[in-house]
């Protein structure tokens, strides 16, 4: 049976990357008999541009309808002046809180072709891969009440509620479970429960459904100890879960490790497995149109749409293969060149389609 994929390319090199993505993946469905079909919908900016609005109806509603949403990047200065309700971001807020896509799946992984790009010694992080599993749309960043507001001595008072319910924390449990499952079958759960309540359910709840996966070895880290140890040794962890606020942090902190961000993909999954899948850079307007951005991180969010939403591990596996082949040919793009020659965005992205065809 058929699925379908949401293509939404968004704005500033958001165009150039996905038309990457869509090069690889009419390679997959002709050379390796993918079965999907594609539609292509503005957001952000050219949702703006084009219907008045970042996340127009006919956009969400095709995105409701598919399997799996490939997502680009959003945002540039044109659009800075408009009400905050109109600007590029809500489009993609709105996406992420219309579909439920609570399970922000964040990896780092470091190719040993790049350890030298990494502010890390290279023995520290080559061959790094770690998985982040952060909750995605409840703790503090949406906790209420929050505000700011005026005390009786006259003073200003900030204030922002840390807030998890169990079915929330039980949720995205199962998911980093499911996850670690997928992979070495090691999950760290990150909280801070030795001084908050709400870590000390989180703990508990994480703790309970992790009698239910068995063949996972299941950890707790304080978030502190757990920032310290992602610059120590990060190699120690495969699969890290934890709340929308530590989460935000480590995985940025776990992101640096790589050198670039241009090599990272990422994902946000709901509660059957739907999900959006986009490179974690932004629309870098100053390159849009240059055909000099990386797309490594947007065909790596191919493989990552494979592996956990179309059900398909092999070819993302494959995909995988295939960058690094890549890679060590030699091939890279401006921001991995350390000074050397760099390809295009265009011929980065035909040199990956070829070395996932030689593997026929």
């Amino acid at each position: 049976m058929s699925r379908k994929i949401a293509i939404l390319p968004g704005d500033g090199i958001g165009l150039e990357i996905i038309a990457e993505a869509e090069k690889m993946l009419q390679c997959l469905q002709h050379d390796f008999g993918l079965d999907v079909e594609t539609e292509t919908a503005a957001i952000g900016g050219a949702g703006f541009d084009q219907f008045g609005h970042p996340l127009p109806e006919s956009t969400l509603a095709l995105c409701r309808q598919s399997d799996a949403i490939l997502f680009g990047s959003i945002g540039g200065p044109q659009y800075d002046s408009l009400d905050r309700e109109l600007r590029p971001e809500r489009g993609l807020l709105g996406l992420r809180s219309s579909l439920e896509l609570f399970s922000n799946l964040r990896p780092a992984m470091l190719y040993p072709q790049l350890a030298s790009a990494s502010s890390l010694k290279p023995e520290i992080v080559s061959g790094l891969d770690i998985m982040i599993v952060r909750e995605l749309t409840g703790g503090i960043y949406f906790g209420q009440p929050r505000g700011i507001r005026d005390l009786e001595n006259g003073e200003r008072q900030g204030f922002n509620t840390l807030v998890y319910a169990e079915h929330e924390i039980e949720r995205i449990a199962r998911s980093a479970f499911d996850i670690a499952m997928l992979r070495n079958r090691k999950l760290c759960s990150v909280d801070k429960a030795n001084v908050l309540e709400v870590s000390e359910l989180w703990r508990e709840v994480v703790t309970a459904v992790g009698r239910d996966y068995a063949d996972v070895e299941l950890s707790h880290m304080y978030v502190d100890n757990a920032a310290m140890q992602l610059v120590r040794a990060p190699k120690q962890f495969d699969v890290m879960v934890t709340g929308n606020m530590f989460g935000d942090i480590l995985s940025d902190t776990a992101a640096m490790l790589t050198g670039s961000i241009g090599m990272l993909p990422s994902a946000s999954l709901d509660k059957n497995g739907k999900g959006m899948y986009e490179p974690i850079h932004g629309s870098a307007p100053d390159i849009a149109g240059k055909s000099i951005a990386n797309p490594l991180a947007t065909l790596l969010s191919v493989a990552m749409m494979l592996r956990y939403s179309l059900a398909q591990p092999e070819l993302a596996n494959m995909i995988d293969t295939a960058v690094g082949n890549v890679l060590n040919q030699g091939f890279r793009t401006a921001d991995i060149a350390a000074g050397g020659n760099a390809v295009s965005t265009v011929e980065m992205g035909d040199a990956v389609v070829a070395a996932l065809r030689a593997q026929i």
